[in-house]
Formats: C-alpha cells, sequence, structure tokens
C-alpha cells in the first residue's frame, strides 16, 4: 500500500549526513531540474521491497513541468521513480558491484503527463504503472532500453482512453547521473494507442517515436501523454503509415527480434511413447529445463521491443541495449547478438527432426507475417520464447549464422529449443498461405496451416488451450 505526501525537504534533498548517496544523486538531477519545488509530492512505498513490501520502488516524485513555450511543450506533470537503481549500496537490494558499472539495474523510470485545466495535484495512478513495471524488472531480472514498447491491453489510468500500451525513450530533460554505486540513466514512458504500438512491433519503437514528436497532439518534442487524446497519430497524418511506416518495413526490417509468447511445439517424427521424444514439452506434460546457458543465449537474441502485458497474453523477457545504427544488412547472426557462441552443450545432444508442428494462440498468431517478413526476409532471426514453461521456437533464415538449424537439418532441437530454418521462397509461400493473420481482428479458432511438402504444421489455438493444458 503507498501512501502520497510531501517530502521534507532537509531528508529528501540531501542536507542531511547520512542521506543515501544513490537517492541523493538521483534527487541532485531532480534539483537540477526543479529548483523551487523543494518539496514534490511524493508516493512512498509504506513497506518498503528490501522489508517485505510488495512495491520495488521506494519513492516517486510527482513534479510540475511548466513546459517551453519556445519548442511548443505543454504543461505537464512530471515522475520520477526511485529504486530501480541502487539506492543504498549495502546490498539491502541491489547487489553493490562498485562505481564502474550499472547501478542496480542502470535506470529509474519517469513519466510526463499532460496538465489538465484546473488540475492543482498531479494523478497518483501513473505510480502505480510504474510500480508495475518495475515489478516485472525485479521479478524477471530483464532491463528497459529506449526504443522498447509494452504491450499492456488496457487503458493506462483504467478509464475509457485509446491510450493502452507503452514505448520507452530517453528523458528530454534528466541526464544521466554517476553515483558511488555506479551509472544511471531515466528512461521515460510514453502512453500509445494500439494502432502505434502494432507499427512499433513491425518497424521499430525509435521510428514511431520520432513521428509522434512531430505530432503535438501525440507528445510533441518531450512526448507528453494525453490520456484523453482520441486519434492515432496515422489518422491525425494518414501518409504517414505508407510514407514512413511502410516504406521503413520495407527497406530496413523490423527490429523485433523475439516475444514472449503462448506457444508450443511437437515433434512428429517420432511415436509418443518414446522417451526421447520432445513431446515432453508439450501441452499436458512436464517441461523440459531450458539450460542456464540456453536461456541467457536467448535473453541475448531478444535484446530489442519486446512484448510486456501483465493482463493477457506477452510479457516480455529480456530487452539489452543494442546499436540502434546498425547498418542494414541481409546476413545476420546469432553469434553477433550473444556474449556466446549458440552452441550445444556437451551434455545436452541436438537432435535433428523429420517433422513438427507449431501452436500458437492468437495474439502469438499474429505475429507470424512480422516474424516472416519483417525479420527472415531481411536475413535475421526471430524466437518465441513461451511463458508457461522453457519451450523457445527460434525461426532463423539462411542468412543468420550460429544456427544448429540448417538447410539440410531445418528442423533443429536441443533440449526444449526448436529452430527452423526456412528458405526465403518458402517464407514467401508461407506469407500468401498466413496472409489472414495479418489481420488484428478476432478470427474464429482453431486455425490450421499445412505444409505437407515441408512437413510443417502450425495451429493458432484458443487462449483456453494454452491455460489450461490439462483440460
Amino acid at each position: 500500500m503507498d501512501e502520497v505526501r510531501p517530502t521534507s525537504g532537509a531528508q529528501a534533498h540531501g542536507l542531511v549526513p547520512l542521506f543515501p548517496p544513490g537517492l541523493q544523486a538521483i534527487y541532485g538531477e531532480c534539483r537540477r531540474l526543479y529548483p523551487d519545488q523543494a518539496n514534490p509530492l511524493q508516493v512512498t512505498a509504506i513497506v518498503k521491497y528490501w522489508l517485505g513490501g510488495p512495491d520495488p520502488l521506494d519513492y516517486i516524485s510527482m513534479y510540475r513541468n511548466i513546459g517551453c513555450p519556445a519548442q511548443d511543450v505543454q504543461e505537464h506533470w512530471h515522475y520520477v521513480s526511485f529504486g530501480l537503481s541502487d539506492l543504498y549500496g549495502d546490498n539491502r537490494v541491489h547487489e553493490f558491484t562498485g562505481p564502474d558499472g550499472p547501478s542496480g539495474f542502470g535506470f529509474e523510470l519517469t513519466f510526463r503527463l499532460k496538465r489538465e485545466v484546473g488540475e492543482t495535484a498531479p494523478p497518483t495512478w501513473p505510480a502505480e504503472l510504474m510500480q508495475g513495471l518495475a515489478r516485472y524488472v525485479f521479478q524477471s531480472e530483464n532491463t528497459f532500453c529506449s526504443g522498447d514498447h509494452v504491450s499492456w491491453h488496457s487503458p493506462l489510468d483504467n478509464s475509457e482512453s485509446r491510450i493502452q500500451h507503452m514505448l520507452l525513450t530517453e528523458d528530454p530533460q534528466m541526464q544521466p547521473v554517476q553515483t558511488p554505486f555506479g551509472s544511471v540513466s531515466f528512461l521515460q514512458i510514453v502512453g500509445v494507442c494500439t494502432e502505434e504500438l502494432q507499427a512499433a512491433q513491425q518497424w521499430n519503437g525509435q521510428g514511431i517515436l520520432e513521428l509522434m514528436r512531430g505530432v503535438r497532439v501525440a507528445g510533441g518534442p518531450w512526448l507528453i501523454t494525453d490520456m484523453r487524446r482520441g486519434e492515432t497519430i496515422f489518422e491525425i497524418d494518414p501518409q504517414l503509415q505508407q510514407e514512413r511506416v511502410d516504406q521503413g518495413i520495407e527497406t530496413e526490417g523490423s527490429n523485433l527480434s523475439g516475444v514472449s509468447a503462448k506457444c508450443v511445439w511437437d515433434d512428429l517424427s517420432r511415436p509418443p511413447e518414446d522417451e526421447e521424444d520432445s513431446r515432453s514439452i508439450c501441452i499436458g506434460s512436464q517441461p523440459r529445463r531450458l539450460s542456464d546457458k540456453d536461456t541467457e543465449q536467448i535473453r541475448e537474441t531478444l535484446r530489442k521491443g519486446l512484448e510486456f502485458n501483465t493482463k493477457a497474453a506477452l510479457p516480455p523477457i529480456s530487452s539489452q541495449k543494442q546499436n540502434h545504427e546498425r547498418p542494414q544488412s541481409r546476413k545476420d547472426s546469432l553469434e553477433s547478438e550473444s556474449s556466446a557462441a549458440i552452441v550445444p552443450h556437451e551434455l545436452v545432444r541436438t537432435r535433428q527432426l523429420e517433422s513438427v508442428h507449431l501452436k500458437f494462440n492468437q495474439e502469438s498468431g499474429t505475429l507470424l507475417p512480422l516474424c516472416l517478413r519483417g525479420r527472415l526476409l531481411h536475413g535475421r532471426h526471430f524466437t518465441y520464447k513461451s511463458i508457461n514453461g522453457d519451450t523457445a521456437i527460434t525461426f532463423v533464415s539462411t542468412g543468420v549464422e550460429g544456427a544448429f538449424a540448417t538447410e539440410e537439418h531445418p528442423y533443429a532441437a536441443h533440449g526444449p529449443w526448436l529452430q527452423i530454418l526456412l528458405t526465403e521462397e518458402f517464407v514467401e509461400q508461407m506469407l500468401g498461405d498466413l496472409q489472414e493473420l495479418n489481420t488484428r481482428d478476432e478470427t474464429k479458432l482453431p486455425k490450421e496451416y499445412s505444409w505437407p511438402e515441408k512437413k510443417l504444421k502450425i495451429s493458432v489455438l484458443p487462449d483456453s488451450v494454452f491455460d489450461n493444458p490439462l483440460q
């Protein structure tokens, strides 16, 4: 349970000797921006996370920002979190690793909300939103970076708003700070509509954020969220979709390298009574465990724009920083996006499979065209990581190096991790056959797709199949 209170100037702003240095460094950056707001309203965790409380963020400060008329930036509320970084340096929350690396997770969250006419105090609902994202980071130990997108599937303020998802970007005013416990950057949450989230998935988050900066009502230069916004950037300016997004997908492909999903796979090559059959990872049975090394390698390949959703199907599994300026190339590498080459463990045999059956829920299935068009046709790879177990399915193109699936053996399994290598010709064929999945509208399920000559079958099934595997 949180409480809202004004902070004491002496205690909150480092004027006492015992004030925690990590907290003091962040407050110092806030003081730089808001020298006249010594006592901002603050949402405080009554029982701190390190004492067993449910909320990882110790504090969330809320400031009134007058905007910048010269840049046509409107007045708004500015929220800043305290707790994703190491505030104390005594291992009560984060392991202290020295001043040279990131402090804690290396970042704090911020949020800018349009101030409504007559509003004298900031709404507090953004604090719970930030706590929800922080819980995910603490529980999964996966971090966010600029350009990531967060699939929320519900109005951020629990209203009837169209703003139901989030993108993340660098805060335009807050500068990274160096603390005795490491460096801290500030990632700003930006509320977006479903159509804008989908465009970010299909193309990239940074591109959509740049488009939003050019549309005042969609955020403007500082990307201020307006929960009353009733139009998407594509409804405001229809040319953006065709001239910027579609062209970007065609020329650059998608930066989304994977999602957490409701998915499983069957090895149809062997009878089910075979003890070595990978049906042990399928619905209704006990999944094998991915090794720590495989888990880390999958996480490292999924470094960009991963799904997050505490209410429905696709929470994220990882997000690591990458070079957003990477050159365009039709040759990608699983090794190039990992700290180590993806090679089988000596004690885990890689098996070549003759025939496989892939099963996805509807939300995961609608991403298959993106996987094929935005990733594989650009020489890249795409991974689905199951949220119901350790199952993982990675699609790779013939241009990807470091995979254990090959053109000779296009279906290969390493424990519960399946890789599927698809030629460009087969990808084009699949895109034609899966065309109806391009729509996000609800369709009648189940859907079955089969390519007998390739010994591949794909099913798109209701969520209930994955939520109640034993029924």
